[in-house]
């Protein structure tokens, strides 16, 4: 199931306002780009930001997510119509054949339980061809990021066109590491409506997201760090040998 961040329709209309600067996905262009590849397998494609990207060079892109209401602000996009939407995740995928497969932001980390988890990287797999690669990224929790996630940190408000001003924040509810829970707030100004998402995030260790992989038939490639978080994040690099 979605987060109501991402399944709620009027939460997942401010995803893109309320998060503007995607340049965390310019390293994913780049992979893009030096592998060569001409499909790509965008899991947990949201608002279809990064698919979207990808259609404007010409690649042949099929996003995946389980919120409806995120992928129907994808397919209102300009462009839209270039790529392949569906509904629900990689455990469950069509018969494919990628050279690239993302899970880019936090989609990785968003997958808590290890048997899921397991699938998706299988499912992944599958659909990519011999030689093909699957890059994610996933916070190395000896950073401990969730002890910024508090409203004093977090708390900003954004004027929206159409909408007006929404106050946004979040906050821990529960630390059970590797689990890490927090809510984020949404105070509409217009209607005084406040509205709340809960999501819980799993901190893997580098070791076991690597022995993951092997166990699932990948050779691990590279483990590079994010260009937008330097020292905080891994970027796995996989390949279907």
């Amino acid at each position: 199931m979605a987060d109501d961040g991402f399944a709620h329709p009027r939460l997942a209309a401010l995803y893109d306002p309320l998060d503007p600067d995607r340049g965390d996905l310019d390293a994913y262009l780049r992979l893009a780009e030096e592998s060569g590849a001409r499909r790509v397998l965008d899991i947990g494609c949201g608002t279809g930001v990064f698919a979207l990207l990808l259609a404007d060079r010409g690649i042949g892109v099929v996003g995946v997510d389980p919120a409806l209401a995120s992928l129907d602000v994808a397919r209102a996009k300009p462009g839209a119509e270039r790529v392949r939407w569906i509904r629900g995740d990689a455990t469950d995928l069509p018969p494919l054949r990628v050279d690239l497969a993302t899970m880019t932001a936090n989609v990785a980390q968003e997958i808590t339980d290890p048997d899921t988890w397991h699938r998706t990287l299988r499912g992944a797999h599958e659909a990519l061809r011999p030689g093909g690669h699957l890059v994610f990224e996933t916070r190395d929790p000896a950073r401990r990021a969730w002890e910024e996630w508090t409203r004093e940190h977090t708390r900003r408000v954004t004027e929206i066109a159409g909408v007006g001003a929404v106050e946004t924040w979040v906050r821990v509810t529960e630390v059970s590491l590797p689990l890490v829970t927090f809510r984020w707030t949404y105070a509409f100004a217009a209607d005084g409506a406040v509205l709340t998402s809960d999501s819980t995030l799993r901190f893997r260790e580098r070791e076991e997201v690597e022995r993951d992989l092997v166990d699932q038939g990948y050779a691990v490639e590279d483990v590079r760090d994010a260009p937008d978080r330097p020292g905080r994040e891994f970027v796995f690099v996989a390949r279907r040998p």
